[in-house]
């Protein structure tokens, strides 16, 4: 039997690959607000790990397959051209995909940059510092090489006199000074950046998204995981939904971090403000409908802020139960909490990277950041303080976060 499709059927499928490709252009134009002629975005991505689930993973494989926020898919608006690994594994998937979507490996980040050039030659960068064989301090901070890896791109930057729109995934550095430098030169050279958790930019139940100005008295979010890595997502999601207090942001003055049993005496002592806000934080969850909160406690950590207005915010992770991500704040006039769940169970993988995806690309497409990066130089600041904290068993006074900034009315996350 002849295996070969018949004429009419191949030009049915020619046809339908034509329909496909001129649906993804005109979805791309729209979505650009430009002509369909004009060539996409290039964009380079430097992490130090590209295995399966990695961040690499779950945001590249969106950049290149397209992104499904609030449920409905789109095409990528973007192209992927380059990619550097700062680390290799015996499961890497970079090859395997650059074989099957065509960007090119490099082995420098200044080659990804000018693609084996001697200049930028790329759009947009992704830059994804997470995962990987890298050690852990004696405080349990993993020392990703951020600050090194991203320091080259700033300095390719630099020698271009110019930037490029340009993701970070999750904080800064695992330390302040580090932290605080990077951001320093970024804002210097003017270039949009994104950055922070994914985690903000997932659904929410109920739908809430304070107005700004809200007159908010204290609040507090409960989650769940490692200290580092997933500490760093709860401050965000705390600090997303703040920020938008009376009078903006005006900073952190004093942080510490609380361990164990202590958790639970700061609750009934100088911390009885937040008990009834993590209460009502937790009851937003499922996992309430699964015991008390202090029964499904493991190893509890409390991480207070004291904010420079008088404001007073409170982190509380159990590890390693997985409860949800909730949060709630106390107004002022009102006797209930407002409070609400992050990420609901929902059918979509890891929805939250696809508002991530969703939000880099609006950045890149249309140069203007769509919330602040100033939120992410404070959580990064907070979760290393908090880490000395735990050093010296004491509160910290935290006059390097006076990190001030007013968040837009209107910031992205999902609803549907």
């Amino acid at each position: 039997m002849n295996s070969r499709p018949s004429p009419s059927l191949t030009r049915r499928r020619d046809l339908l690959k034509l329909s496909v490709l001129g649906l993804a252009a005109s979805q791309w134009a729209c979505d650009r607000t430009t002509s369909v002629l004009a060539p996409p975005l290039k964009v380079a991505a430097i992490v130090t790990e590209y295995r399966w689930y990695s961040h690499a993973d779950v945001i590249c494989g969106r950049l290149l397959g397209g992104n499904s926020a609030n449920n409905r898919w789109r095409p990528p608006r973007t192209k992927l051209v380059s990619l550097y690994r700062a680390q290799v594994p015996s499961n890497d998937m970079g090859a395997d995909m650059s074989a099957r979507y065509g960007f090119q490996l490099y082995g420098s980040i200044r080659n990804a940059l000018t693609l084996g050039g001697n200049s930028l030659a790329v759009d947009a960068v992704v830059f994804i510092g997470e995962h990987g064989d890298y050690p852990t301090n004696d405080v349990g901070q993993k020392l990703y090489p951020r600050y090194e890896l991203f320091s080259q791109i700033l300095d390719i930057y630099e020698e271009n006199k110019r930037g490029v729109p340009t993701l970070f995934d999750k904080h800064f550095s695992y330390d302040w000074i580090k932290a605080k430098e990077l951001f320093d030169r970024s804002r210097k050279l003017g270039f949009p950046l994104i950055a922070g958790s994914s985690v903000p930019l997932t659904l929410r139940l109920p739908d809430i998204q304070p107005d700004l100005g809200t007159p908010m008295k204290e609040a507090v979010a409960v989650g769940y995981g490692p200290t580092d890595a997933y500490g760093f997502h709860l401050l965000e999601i705390l600090q997303c939904m703040v920020e938008r207090r009376k009078g903006g942001e005006t900073g952190v003055r004093e942080v510490e971090m609380i361990e164990g049993d202590q958790v639970w005496a700061w609750m009934e002592g100088q911390g009885s403000w937040a008990r009834p806000l993590v209460e009502s934080a937790f009851s937003s969850g499922p996992s309430s409908q699964k015991g008390t909160l202090r029964s499904q406690a493991k190893d509890p950590i409390v991480i207070r802020m004291d904010y420079n207005d008088g404001f007073k915010a409170a982190a509380l992770l159990l590890s390693p139960s997985q409860v949800d991500w909730t949060f709630a704040a106390r107004l002022e006039g009102q006797a209930e909490p407002i409070h609400t769940l992050f990420w609901p169970h929902t059918d979509r993988p890891l929805p939250h990277f696809d508002g991530f995806v969703r939000c880099a690309e609006e950045t890149f497409a249309t140069g203007k950041e769509l919330y602040p990066p100033d939120r992410t130089l404070l959580t990064t600041g907070v979760l290393s303080f908090a880490f000395e904290s735990r050093r010296r068993k004491a509160p910290v006074a935290t006059p390097e976060l006076d990190v001030t900034y007013q968040t837009p009315e209107d910031v992205y996350y999902q609803t549907a």
